[in-house]
């Protein structure tokens, strides 16, 4: 990197957005951090983080198939609801042909264990996991996911507003991470390279 004249880009901490307090048990960890899913749509994995702009935070949460690390669902709001994230799990619902039995990992963030969202789960049969308490390396895929767009883009940002921040994020995902963004661990392809020569739908 030196000879090359390369700098690395510094890394920026963002707190945790998961709150401690009384709720209701919650589901146990089947992943066990399994990550080496070989199939699509046999595991999604979720989680919600905030993005700070001259309006205040806009709250992201997406769903993560494990098997190509595709971002199939995401949804940005001003307000850290249960909407956020039944709408980020509507749009992977849409966009995906899942069958029952599909594993649904996150954290113990009380928006996952809404009625809302576990009726959504229920509707579709899906087997819910979650990490365990105050293990962030138990939803890694995830957390790697938001560090890259803190780090390779947000950082590198001041948003004046909350619309300007959803436009730039929405680019990120959609036209940057999911089709031109190379991974390690898919052979050095994107996530929709990867499917693609998976012959997957």
């Amino acid at each position: 990197m030196r000879q090359d004249g390369l700098i690395a880009r510094t890394t920026v901490r963002f707190r945790s957005l998961t709150k401690a307090g009384k709720r209701e048990p919650a589901a146990p960890n089947i992943l066990n951090r399994e990550f080496d899913i070989t199939e699509p749509n046999r595991v999604w994995a979720s989680d919600i983080t905030y993005i700070p702009t001259g309006e205040g935070h806009l709250y992201l949460a997406v769903v993560i198939d494990l098997h190509s690390r595709q971002v199939v669902g995401w949804a940005m709001t001003s307000r850290l609801n249960s909407a956020l994230v039944t709408t980020a799990l509507d749009q992977a619902l849409g966009r995906r042909s899942v069958q029952p039995g599909l594993m649904h990992h996150s954290d113990r963030d009380g928006l996952y264990q809404s009625a809302a969202y576990k009726h959504l789960l229920a509707e579709y049969e899906m087997v819910s996991s979650m990490s365990r308490k105050g293990n962030c390396y138990d939803n890694a895929c995830v957390e790697s996911f938001f560090g890259s767009l803190k780090n390779e883009m947000v950082a590198f940002e001041r948003f004046a507003s909350r619309e300007e921040a959803k436009q730039k994020i929405f680019a990120w995902i959609e036209v940057f991470y999911n089709r031109i963004r190379r991974h390690s661990t898919l052979g050095y392809m994107s996530p929709v390279d990867f499917e693609e020569k998976n012959s997957y739908a």
